[in-house]
């Protein structure tokens, strides 16, 4: 049942590692309720009140579960929701941790990475998008660097569903104002996560500040674009990467 009435709620999916784990601490230590999303089943160490009632677990992989999960995350709202971040993502590798590319990629990995890192998001948009309009929330998608350029690592399955995912945020920006719900994504670069490729320390070299993103960083830039500092950006993708795309 739904409760803390009158905390603002948030809805955070890829919520148990990196920058969702952040992200979670982030809007707690702000007084924020967080419904926890992940495959996982809620780890008794994260260090956050209430966590194991508002933690769901969904496999975000399998298109009947994320339809299903929609009523059991209304059932913990009261009908309102200040916002939503997308931010379960996957980026599998091939053998010998293998770049993915774009011609020998079997169609159901594709698939697989389509629906956890775009898919879903249009989903739990489309299922939420009453509570959203009932708060004028904000809705942030989680895109990445390799969105937008080659990268060394990920793969192109990763890199066109974020590709995907950034112009999927234009697109419900435009479709969401009227209702008063702001869609805005963030595309963080080389973040010092547990998933980091051998290599990375290459990349990191070479950016302008010479070092890598810490998940708090971007959980302070996807914090921003849910408050009300930012209430009248929308339709935006704010670059979280060190100066990495210039």
């Amino acid at each position: 049942m739904a409760k803390d009435k009158s905390k603002r709620t948030l809805v955070l999916t890829g919520a148990s590692r990196g920058i969702g784990h952040a992200t979670v601490k982030r809007f707690s230590s702000e007084g924020w309720r967080v419904l926890t999303c992940s495959r996982k089943p809620f780890d008794e160490r994260c260090p956050w009140p209430g966590g194991a009632d508002d933690h769901i677990q969904v496999d975000l992989s399998d298109p009947n579960s994320t339809i299903d999960v929609i009523s059991e995350i209304k059932e913990k709202l009261n009908g309102r929701l200040d916002a939503l971040v997308n931010n379960a993502g996957i980026s599998p590798k091939g053998n010998n941790n293998a770049r993915l590319n774009s011609i020998d990629t079997d169609l159901k990995s594709w698939g697989h990475v389509f629906h956890v890192n775009f898919f879903a998001s249009v989903v739990l948009v489309n299922g939420l998008r009453d509570e959203l309009a009932a708060a004028k929330g904000s809705i942030v998608n989680v895109t990445s660097i390799a969105g937008s350029r080659v990268h060394p690592f990920a793969g192109a399955p990763y890199a066109t569903s974020k590709a995907a995912l950034s112009a999927l945020t234009r697109e419900m920006a435009y479709d969401l104002g009227p209702l008063g719900v702001r869609v805005n994504a963030i595309a963080p670069g080389e973040v010092e996560t547990s998933i980091l490729s051998p290599g990375t320390n290459e990349i990191v070299d070479a950016l302008p500040l010479q070092r890598l993103g810490q998940p708090s960083e971007v959980a302070s830039a996807i914090y921003f674009l849910c408050s009300g500092q930012s209430s009248y950006i929308s339709g935006t993708e704010i670059q979280v990467n060190g100066a990495q795309h210039v």
